[in-house]
């Protein structure tokens, strides 16, 4: 037969739990924003953008066109600086149908490396 010391042993952790589950909930912190959700900072950074376009290229051999529109428009974030990105991000866009976003891509490429054939070329070809 168990002792009245066996049967509070056996009983008093679930009288706690049932003493826990009846209290009221107690008000929490809102949770932190999600990192992921904000807006990514960038800063000059050409090694990072070098491995966005070669990234880029990759996907554009794979005629993959918005991947590799999406690592070259990160090239241009990283590296704002990089006509080559620009070029590369106007040549995918014109893939895609974008004449608008392919113009202004140009537009940015010619701004860089004006005395290049191929700014002549886009010069002539979309009026910059």
């Amino acid at each position: 037969m168990l002792s009245r010391r066996h049967l509070l042993f056996f009983f008093a952790p679930l009288s706690l739990y049932a003493a826990q589950q009846q209290q009221p909930p107690q008000e929490q912190e809102p949770p932190e924003e999600d990192e992921s959700a904000k807006p990514k900072e960038y800063a000059f950074n050409p090694l990072q953008a070098a491995k966005e376009l070669k990234v880029g290229d990759f996907y554009l051999k794979k005629k993959s066109y918005k991947a590799a529109g999406r690592r070259y428009l990160e090239a241009t974030r990283w590296d704002p600086t990089s006509a080559d990105a620009f070029l590369k991000l106007g040549e995918v866009r014109e893939k895609l149908n974008d004449a608008e976003g392919a113009k202004e891509a140009y537009a940015k490429y010619v701004e860089l490396a004006p005395d290049t054939k191929t700014a002549a070329a886009l010069k002539k070809r979309y009026k910059l």
